[in-house]
């Protein structure tokens, strides 16, 4: 990935914690709200393995993002949400616009310095670019982890109907 973030990588890098805690509410937001309390609430690894990963995941993207790391490096990190995402209801948008959350928290939280001229519209652009090249791969994961679901379902709906079948006496 293109590493031109000039100035807005110093801000980005400055508002980190606060960027990164406004992306994981929004995320939670797409949760009922009695999951988004305990998700919230809890930040244990092993009481709550899924807003552990969402965390880490939201991490390692930003830090990506920052780095100007090539697009192998984000697969972990957007693997450990989508995969998430993807046994849960969430519909192939609702899934993917969890990335897409990241542009708009960033717009918001950086706001002033935007549209003071402190950050250069180029610089923001690349950033959004990443970004959307980001939602794209994770349209990629989630659509592999549906097929696999998928394809893990017809196969214990035909071991199902083979065992009633033999039980049945209609298969030697």
């Amino acid at each position: 990935m293109d590493t031109a973030l000039g100035n807005l990588e110093k801000y980005l890098s400055q508002n980190k914690k606060t960027i990164l805690e406004k992306w994981y509410d929004l995320i939670l937001k797409t949760y009922p709200e009695e999951t988004a309390r305990f998700l919230r609430r809890n930040k244990d690894q092993f009481e709550n393995p899924v807003g552990h990963d969402i965390r880490e995941g939201i991490q390692g993207i930003y830090d990506g993002i920052l780095q100007g790391s090539g697009d192998e490096k984000f697969y972990p990190f957007l693997d450990k949400i989508v995969r998430i995402r993807a046994v849960q209801d969430f519909s192939p948008s609702q899934a993917v616009a969890v990335i897409f959350f990241l542009k708009q928290v960033v717009r918001e939280e950086l706001e002033e310095e935007i549209t003071g001229g402190k950050i250069n519209l180029t610089e923001l652009l690349v950033f959004e670019s990443r970004v959307d090249k980001l939602a794209l791969i994770t349209f990629d994961i989630f659509m592999e982890c549906r097929e696999k679901l998928a394809e893990i379902r017809i196969n214990e709906v035909k071991n199902r109907t083979y065992k009633l079948l033999q039980k049945a006496n209609m298969i030697v």
